[in-house]
């Protein structure tokens, strides 16, 4: 006969009781295959501690991107991030982006059901020169712009607070002048180049397909390919932006000549000073930034 296998469910305490229902449905889930013990934490502090003091039960992350984020980025910053030891994640977020690529469920009980069946899948990791790290997106302009607005309107609106967010920022902002590199290279489409004399309206370095709740910033990406899927959009113009932001909703914006999509390994970011939006961590970069892929770095339990 099979142990019964040990589990440590990490919730986000800040959550609030939106939350409550989500925890106890996926929670009696998970305890029909598992010994599980809960830990809600409320800042990176306790978070460590927490993960310090771990027995060896494998580790689920209940929550959206960010909540992710804050295990994978505790996990390394303690050494103990290793592919051979996958972590599970039940999807009970606002956006939920690196479910969506992944293929996890979105309903807590289904998501649950999954991490006591599913398969070890290694995946990618962002990991930038300022001691970051991005799980699934990174991206800078008027999407974090948006997402700032969001975050804003979120509490009242739920999911529909995304694209009221964008279309408040977009209406807004000329653009920021950022000098962009791939691999080294300046990231150049056509007429343009992001050499930072071109205006940026928003820049994206994905290791994940979507961003705010389910928009395909990059459709194509695979966050076990090893690389990088980077999008620049210089469509600065009030028309232009609407357009943009349209093509985006359909995931027909590749197709614009104002928009840039690449792969790579390496991306770095320099001039204006701009917003951006880490796995939903909001913040503002100024000078120089650069990302790097990690491939295999972790791994998540998916669907078999």
């Amino acid at each position: 006969m099979r142990d019964t296998p040990a589990l440590l469910l990490v919730v986000n305490r800040a959550a609030g009781t939106a939350q409550d229902d989500a925890v106890e449905a996926a929670l009696t889930e998970l305890r029909t295959g598992a010994d599980v013990v809960v830990a809600a934490t409320g800042s990176a502090t306790e978070l460590d501690d927490v993960l310090k003091s771990n027995d060896g039960r494998r580790i689920v992350a209940l929550g959206g991107d960010g909540s992710v984020h804050a295990v994978v980025a505790a996990l390394d910053r303690l050494g103990l991030l290793a592919p051979h030891e996958p972590i599970g994640i039940i999807a009970c977020g606002t956006g939920n982006d690196l479910a969506r690529s992944l293929g996890l469920p979105l309903d807590p009980v289904e998501g649950a059901a999954a991490v006591l069946a599913g398969t070890a899948r290694r995946i990618d990791l962002l990991r930038d020169d300022a001691g970051g790290i991005v799980v699934n997106a990174v991206h800078a302009g008027v999407g974090a712009e948006a997402a700032a607005e969001a975050v804003r309107l979120k509490g009242r609106l739920g999911a529909a607070a995304y694209p009221l967010g964008a279309a408040i920022a977009g209406l807004s902002g000329s653009g920021w002048n950022l000098r962009v590199e791939i691999d080294g290279r300046i990231a150049t489409s056509g007429e343009w180049a992001a050499d930072g004399s071109c205006a940026v309206l928003m820049l994206g370095v994905c290791n994940g397909r979507t961003i705010g709740g389910g928009s395909a910033l990059a459709p194509d990406a695979e966050p076990d390919d090893g690389l990088l899927d980077v999008v620049v959009s210089t469509a600065t113009g009030p028309a232009a932006r609407v357009a943009f932001g349209a093509a985006l909703a359909t995931g027909r914006h590749a197709d614009r000549p104002d928009v840039l999509v690449a792969r790579g390994r390496e991306v770095r970011i320099s001039g204006a000073a701009v917003a951006v939006d880490a796995d939903g961590e909001l913040g503002e970069m100024g000078g120089a930034r650069t990302w790097r892929v990690e491939p295999a770095a972790w791994s998540v339990l998916v669907p078999g």
